[in-house]
């Protein structure tokens, strides 16, 4: 007797299988024979591991307006406005913030979220209270933590030493933003620094790098060096890269094999980088997205990242992966099947490896998390931004939706019609 089991479920690769879970794991797949405690009927439906998000702020989540609103819409006034808030929000309202919005996470099968908590500020408010948001969501959630110096390593007092007592803390992640720091020589050595810190102590590190419109910002090759030169590899990550957008090609032609040959990954920020960016310009005006498909060719894992939802740099937001793929397929140009189809990939599969997640996916011996779709494939699912029918974490099923097909009735037309077709209308029902 199994304790759920999902019949005839459509896998990301386009087979169909059951999937049999017990207690947190999956314990059997294909054709899967024997009864179940609970029963999801997913004929039809595309059955895939949770979403995943590799780059948030969930310590400014839900604040937007507070203290008031990003008039220029600028990456410089969202930070001073977020300076101006995090000396006054307390711990509990700011952990009943990040619950709310794990809550519209859960709801869309987002079951995986790497969130940056600035460190700035002496009191480390956001740092407890992320921390205790952490403890409370552990049964359905994967929070990862970042210790991010978001007013830079050196450019405050106590930058450095409050970085350092945030991960004594618990926090999972080095972080960074050398592009912030006063000079170009300060924003180098800060990613030197961190890249050691992260080293020494056997941690991630995940550096907010180059979010500028300035092709001259370079920390990139900075590091990609100090991540070869450290083995870090995969266990690094370069957040947002937007000078990459700006930046001469023949330069950018020896930067990304560097960045491969280092084996760091990649974060783009579509729906952020594409309102935050090129504010400066006239026209033509820049969007700022990173080479994707470029990084991509050279072998380079690139994971799309939420980065805010209704905070000081962002005014709208709903916790859904597929409108961030939605997005980053447009901006990046991703319209072939195969790049349509990896942009899926890369709020799933390839997220999770840049988390260094275990135990993710739809395998035998997997944690038992998983979402079902109302859609028959990836490229559909992102199509529609298809509802979740059901979310199961950790084996158990916290969310359920009824089927959102439409029911249209035209003269002479069929009765109904259902929402969901790739590309031919499904026979009346």
């Amino acid at each position: 007797m199994f304790d759920l089991l999902i019949r005839g479920g459509t896998l990301p690769d386009g087979s169909v299988a059951d999937i049999a879970i017990t207690g947190e794991r999956i314990v059997a797949t294909g054709r899967v024979e024997g009864e179940a405690r609970e029963v999801i009927d997913a004929a039809g439906d595309l059955v895939a591991p949770p979403f995943v998000d590799p780059h948030f702020h969930m310590d400014a989540t839900l604040s937007y307006g507070l203290p008031r609103v990003n008039a220029s819409g600028t990456l410089l006034e969202g930070i001073a406005l977020w300076g101006a808030l995090r000396d006054i929000a307390t711990v509990d309202e700011m952990i009943a913030r990040a619950l709310t919005y794990c809550d519209w996470a859960a709801a869309m099968g987002l079951l995986a979220i790497r969130s940056h908590v600035d460190t700035t500020p002496d009191h480390l408010r956001g740092v407890e209270a992320m921390l205790e948001v952490k403890r409370q969501v552990a049964g359905y959630i994967d929070l990862q933590l970042v210790a991010f110096p978001q007013d830079g390593l050196y450019r405050t007092a106590t930058g450095r030493e409050n970085l350092i007592r945030a991960l004594d803390m618990g926090v999972d992640v080095v972080g960074g933003i050398p592009h912030f720091e006063r000079t170009m020589e300060d924003g180098r050595e800060s990613v030197k620094d961190l890249a050691r810190i992260a080293a020494e102590r056997g941690l991630m590190l995940d550096i907010h790098c180059d979010e500028t419109d300035d092709p001259l910002s370079r920390h990139v090759e900075v590091l990609a060096a100090e991540v070869t030169r450290h083995g870090l590899g995969r266990r690094a990550a370069g957040s947002h890269l937007t000078s990459m957008h700006s930046m001469d090609n023949y330069y950018v032609s020896k930067l990304l094999p560097l960045i491969a040959e280092s084996g760091m990954t990649a974060i783009p920020n579509p729906l952020i980088n594409i309102t935050l960016q090129g504010r400066h310009d006239s026209f033509p005006k820049r969007r700022g997205l990173t080479r994707v498909k470029e990084l991509q060719a050279h072998g380079i894992t690139v994971g799309w990242g939420q980065d805010c939802v209704l905070d000081p740099w962002y005014s709208l937001g709903t916790a859904d992966m597929l409108d961030v793929a939605f997005m980053g397929l447009h901006v990046a140009q991703m319209t072939h099947p195969d790049e349509m189809a990896r942009c899926f990939r890369m709020v799933t599969a390839d997220n999770a490896a840049i988390m260094g997640l275990d135990g993710y996916g739809l395998g035998v011996g997997d944690i038992a998390s998983l979402v079902v779709l109302d859609a028959g494939s990836p490229t559909e699912a992102l199509r529609l931004r298809a509802e979740r029918l059901a979310v199961v974490a950790r084996g158990k099923v916290i969310a359920r939706r009824a089927r959102g097909d439409a029911q249209l009735s035209l003269p002479g037309r069929p009765a109904s019609v259902r929402r969901r077709h790739d590309g031919v209308p499904a026979a009346p029902r």
